[in-house]
């Protein structure tokens, strides 16, 4: 019983690697926002920060999406074919 080894797993979770990139996406929405009212240079250096950062972003996520297979083959779980507890006396 000890030498059996778990099945190979069949379907793959994606999970993206941490980025910074959605925090200057934000700050150079707040940055073009706030030119608006307050000084024009604002405005412009957050739109160039904002545009560069989504840029990057989206170059970011293409290129990990690339790398994740086409298909997957899904598994089924396989039920046990004995109860779980056994049933009490009178039950």
């Amino acid at each position: 019983m000890a030498d059996r080894l778990p099945p190979s797993p069949t379907e793959l979770i994606y999970l993206p690697e941490p980025s910074w990139l959605p925090v200057f996406t934000a700050l150079g929405l707040a940055l073009t926002v706030v030119g608006l009212f307050a000084w024009w240079p604002y405005g412009v250096i957050g739109a160039i920060i904002a545009v560069v950062s989504i840029i990057a972003w989206i170059r970011r996520v293409s290129d990990e999406t690339a790398k994740l297979p086409i298909e997957q083959r899904p598994s089924l779980a396989v039920l046990p074919a004995t109860p779980l507890r056994r049933p009490r006396a009178g039950e």
